[in-house]
């Protein structure tokens, strides 16, 4: 169960965080140890209190635990010390992170942590991005930024979904900016394609260009054709992205966590409360 809310206050000023791995650990009797890394995602809890008005205690916090029903269900949580994909609070870029395949057409968001050293042979520790903020995901295709009319984002599972526009060439020119000719074609600037199946002009095969201009029955991709062999016959162009090719993303995000401890609210003074608020990061939310 899943609230697609943000808790009202952010997880900042006087609060606590730590990231935690779920490490089994095995002490022999000759004090030797031996360790079993569960899973290589890292698990976020938040400690924090806050001194709130009578006024708006329900509203900031306890109207949220009672719709959450204490600890069943899941909400988010913005951390302010490491919200987005380019390090930790720098505005997020297409190019951030490598995106995991999820299914043909489908990558997930994600951050891996401990980049600037080199990892261990398990690889760097990484976390999957579930809730995306709206509005501020990027992604790319081998290098070359994909607008929004390429792909969909879910903000509810951070999974990206990439269209399958594609159509048949006719023609091919030998050009500083090749211009590709079709029937027709569902292509847009700004979009890129990738070229397979060509006959004659074989170099462009497996390559992606960036689309610059368009007409009804053609387009312009900023691939440099005039030394490649002559255009013959068939080939395809297509927006999705090709097994070969690293899909890469960026964006804002929450974590989803859930509450994990009652409330407690201190009566301090007639007007004010003090609360305690024990947060935990949901890792399959």
């Amino acid at each position: 169960m899943f609230l697609e809310e943000r808790i009202s206050v952010d997880i900042k000023f006087g609060a606590t965080y730590a990231d935690d791995y779920e490490v089994d650990i095995t002490t022999t009797s000759g004090g030797a140890e031996y360790r079993r890394l569960v899973h290589p995602y890292p698990t976020r809890k938040f400690k924090t209190a806050y001194v709130k008005p009578t006024s708006t205690l329900y509203a900031d916090i306890l109207n949220l635990y009672h719709r959450a029903y204490g600890k069943y269900a899941g909400f988010r949580a913005k951390a302010l010390d490491d919200f987005t994909t380019n390090g930790l609070t720098t505005a997020p870029t297409s190019l951030d992170q490598t995106l995991t395949l999820v299914s043909s057409g489908v990558y997930q968001l994600l951050k891996k942590y401990g980049t600037d050293k080199t990892a261990l042979s398990i690889g760097h520790p990484k976390r999957i991005i579930y809730k995306p903020v709206a509005g501020t995901v990027l992604t790319a295709v081998g290098g070359i930024d994909a607008p929004a009319s390429m792909w969909s984002v879910d903000t509810t599972t951070g999974k990206i979904t990439f269209g399958a526009k594609s159509a048949t060439i006719t023609g091919i020119s030998k050009a500083a900016a090749a211009v590709v000719s079709f029937t027709s074609h569902p292509f847009l600037v700004g979009e890129s394609v990738y070229f397979s199946g060509v006959v004659g002009m074989t170099q462009i095969n497996a390559l992606r260009g960036l689309i610059t201009a368009t007409t009804s029955t053609t387009i312009t991709v900023a691939i440099n054709s005039t030394a490649f062999s002559v255009w013959t016959s068939g080939g395809t162009a297509v927006t999705t992205p090709q097994a070969a090719e690293v899909v890469t993303g960026g964006c804002e995000f929450d974590i989803p966590v859930r509450f994990d401890v009652a409330v407690d609210v201190l009566q301090s003074l007639p007007f004010t409360r003090e609360i305690s608020v024990d947060l935990v990061e949901l890792l399959n939310p």
